[in-house]
């Protein structure tokens, strides 16, 4: 057994520990919001936070997660209510929205460690997520939005 804490709750783990923690999200807790889309992180997908650092699930092992907090698209907010949520709703950021969860998962990231991001500082940041809607100019807006919230007493 494996305990892993997601999304605030405990779990025992009964899995193979060299199984990524994708499946362990996806297939055993039944969490869909994370996806997959390359199993090699090259796409960004799967991303969620892992004792706050966003990692590529589809790679991490469930032995690396023992005993660590994850947080996944799910647990980002009790009701959709994240700034970075309602920013990407308000700004229509999605098209296809596959590719959603792991980019909104790393903006989270981003904001957390810099507060007031540049053009470069979000393009560096998020080169790790692929949209294949090439959606980048809202997400890029999306996050500065959330910055100019953030200067304004938002709590992210």
């Amino acid at each position: 057994m494996i305990n892993i804490t997601v999304n605030g709750q405990r779990h025992d783990i009964d899995a193979d520990p060299n199984m990524p923690l994708l499946w362990v999200i996806r297939d055993i807790l039944g969490l869909t919001g994370t996806k997959f889309g390359c199993g090699a992180a090259q796409c960004g997908a799967c991303t969620v936070h892992l004792n706050g650092e966003a990692v590529r699930s589809c790679v991490t092992k469930l032995s690396r997660a023992a005993g660590q907090k994850i947080v996944t698209i799910e647990g980002l907010s009790l009701h959709n209510n994240h700034p970075l949520q309602l920013a990407w709703n308000e700004m229509n950021v999605p098209q296809c929205g596959y590719c959603q969860s792991g980019q909104l998962m790393s903006a989270a990231v981003l904001l957390r460690e810099n507060p007031n991001p540049t053009d470069q500082d979000i393009d560096d940041a998020m080169s790790g997520n692929i949209c294949r809607c090439g959606t980048y100019q809202r997400i890029r807006a999306a996050i500065h939005k959330v910055a100019a919230m953030q200067t304004e007493g938002a709590k992210l």
